[in-house]
Formats: C-alpha cells, sequence, structure tokens
C-alpha cells in the first residue's frame, strides 16, 4: 500500500483507519465504560485492561514475565485487551488496504502470531485469540480464500468495527 507514503511503515491512510478504530477511543465513547490509562471500567468496575505496542512487554514485566523466554522477537500488537472475567487476552491487527500489497500477506501470518502470542501468555495462563478488524477493501472475492484459512486455523475478523459481545465485554443497553 503506497498511498502517500513509501511503503506500509509511512502510510497515511493506514494510520487514519487505525485511529478510527483505536479500542480505547471506542471503548471511552461507550455509555458505562471509562478508560484510565490502560484500565478499562464498565459501570465503576475494572473489567479489562489494554496495551498498544511496547506497552504489552510493561504489563508482562510487571508479572514477572520474561518475553525472551518465549520468544526470538518481540511482536507489537495494534491492540491488545486483556479481559479479566473470561482471562482471555485477544489481540487486535488493524488492516486497511487500497490496493494489492504486503497487507494481503500478512494476512496469511494470524495462526504463527497466535502460537507465539499463546507461549508469551502460557506463564499467566491466559487464553489468547487473534483478531483482525479489516475494512470493506478485504470483502473482494479474491480474499476469500484467506478470510477461509483465518477461520479455519481459529483466528477471527470483522470488518470495521470491533464487537463487545465477541470480546466478552459488557454490551450498553443502548447498543443491544
Amino acid at each position: 500500500m503506497k498511498v502517500g507514503g513509501k511503503g506500509g511503515g509511512n502510510t497515511i491512510t493506514g494510520l487514519i483507519y487505525e485511529a478510527k478504530v483505536d479500542l480505547a477511543t471506542f471503548l471511552n465513547r461507550q455509555k458505562e465504560y471509562l478508560v484510565r490509562g490502560s484500565e478499562v471500567y464498565y459501570k465503576g468496575e475494572l473489567i479489562a485492561r489494554l496495551f498498544k505496542k511496547y506497552k504489552l512487554y510493561k504489563y508482562l514485566e510487571e508479572y514477572g514475565v520474561d518475553w525472551r523466554k518465549h520468544l526470538s522477537r518481540r511482536l507489537l500488537p495494534d491492540d491488545c485487551i486483556y479481559v479479566i472475567i473470561n482471562n482471555t487476552v485477544f489481540i487486535i491487527e488493524v488492516k486497511h488496504q487500497q490496493s494489492t500489497g504486503s497487507v494481503d500477506e500478512k494476512l496469511q501470518t494470524c495462526d504463527f502470531k497466535k502460537k507465539q502470542y499463546i507461549k508469551l501468555f502460557s506463564e499467566l495462563n491466559y487464553k489468547v485469540e487473534y483478531v483482525y478488524i479489516l475494512d470493506s477493501w478485504f470483502k473482494q472475492d479474491r480474499y476469500k480464500d484467506v478470510r477461509d484459512y483465518i477461520i479455519s486455523v481459529g483466528c477471527r475478523y470483522y470488518y470495521n468495527y470491533i464487537p463487545l459481545q465477541e470480546l466478552g465485554l459488557p454490551v450498553p443497553e443502548e447498543c443491544e
């Protein structure tokens, strides 16, 4: 993807899309939700913790987990949420595309990355789920095999939204 940049790292449109679905921002906009730092509250009760990129490793350090014992290289999630009530970490990767490019192949790495995150969280006994938030570009027929693969390896994808219920988070009454 090379809209306004020289490859994925400098692509403006991807960053705009990621900001649009930033989990902390999204949750703060929901009725009865409050995000303070990395903590997520619903009706005043702590229900989850949020982490992006390197902040995930700060969290693991708090619990004495040395990532180097499990991985040869850090993985940097777009978003990560630990939902306390179901003891599950959701790794959320946001993918935006406007033309054929490197993101096409990145979607095929979810199985490997999920297994890496499972190793990373093994000391804490957290269940791990791997989720893509995709834009409408990926609804094209040419992505059918990739979408089928994502599901076949136990990962998930959604288009343009973050499904609270699927993450095990409370759904405010007006949203149900």
